[in-house]
Parts: structure tokens; C-alpha cells; sequence
């Protein structure tokens, strides 16, 4: 198994709109960035695990989990012309972008950016790097059990 991190901007999709979703999951729709597609068409795999983060908020931060729960397959939002998500290069024979869907396992306390920053145990984690702007980033099992277990109290996931 391995641990992700998925940046959403609450007002598109937030946790709260995953679990209020028919069966709880919702595709992870717009990514436009190619190592985040990577990550979802290549390396992710039903089962792993992720904190789902609210981004481009007054206050970003981890808001819950999710599951991985699909098989990567083509984002139709970049066919469409009038989505925001469009790509004139891309064509449904050839399609530049991928996603998967997400399921919904918990909502969990805001765990703010700053709070995040403030442990020593994090200091290596991708999303506190200097400049990193990714929407999809891997999460150690380390930080994956620190912030389950220490910060957010959730022990039902340190053995997942």
C-alpha cells in the first residue's frame, strides 16, 4: 500500500462533497500537472490511501481521507470545450490526462499547513517543500503513521 496526498479547492470538491456523493466517491477531475497525472495513471493502486487537502482556501489544510478506489482512466473534462479543464491538444484516441476515482473513508479535524510545518517529524514531507506547487504528492508510511496516529488520533488507519 501507499499513502497520497490530493489537493482540492473545497469550493470545486471538498470532503464534505465526497461524502455527501451517490456511494461516496467522486473522480479526482482537472489535474493538468504531467507528474501528478503520472503518479495517478502509473503508480497509484486500489486500496491506497490519502489525505484529502483543501488548497486555495483561507484555511488549507488536511481534511479528511479517502481511498483510492478505480482503475486510472481518461478525463473526459479535457474534451469538452466549454470546461474549464479542456485541452485542445488532447483527442479521446490520445489522451493526455488521467484520473481516478476516490472514495470517501473519513473527515477528520482540520489539520492546518501551519500545524504541519511545526513538527520536526514532517520536515522532510513533499507538501512543506519550498516551492512545491503539486496537486498529487506521495506521503512516507513515516508521515503517514505521525500524522494518523499523533496528530489526527485516527489509530483504524496506522495498520492499513
Amino acid at each position: 500500500m501507499q499513502y497520497w496526498l490530493m489537493k482540492s479547492e473545497p469550493d470545486e470538491a471538498s470532503i464534505d462533497d465526497l461524502a455527501a456523493a451517490t456511494g461516496q466517491t467522486l473522480p479526482w477531475v482537472g489535474v493538468r500537472n504531467y507528474q501528478a497525472r503520472n503518479f495517478m495513471r502509473d503508480t497509484m493502486q486500489i486500496g491506497d490511501l490519502a489525505f484529502f487537502y483543501h488548497s486555495s482556501c483561507a484555511q488549507p489544510g488536511i481534511a479528511g481521507i479517502c481511498r483510492i478506489c478505480s482503475e486510472s482512466y481518461p478525463d473526459e473534462t479535457q474534451f469538452a470545450a466549454v470546461n474549464p479543464y479542456f485541452d485542445p491538444k488532447s483527442a479521446p484516441d490520445n489522451p493526455r490526462w488521467w484520473l481516478r476515482d476516490v472514495a470517501y473513508e473519513c473527515k477528520t479535524r482540520l489539520l492546518s499547513l501551519a500545524e504541519l510545518r511545526a513538527c520536526p517529524e514532517l520536515a522532510g514531507m513533499r507538501l512543506l517543500a519550498r516551492g512545491n506547487r503539486l496537486s498529487i504528492m506521495p506521503v512516507s508510511s513515516a508521515e503517514w503513521q505521525f500524522i494518523t496516529g499523533t496528530l489526527l488520533g485516527l489509530e483504524q488507519f496506522k495498520s492499513k
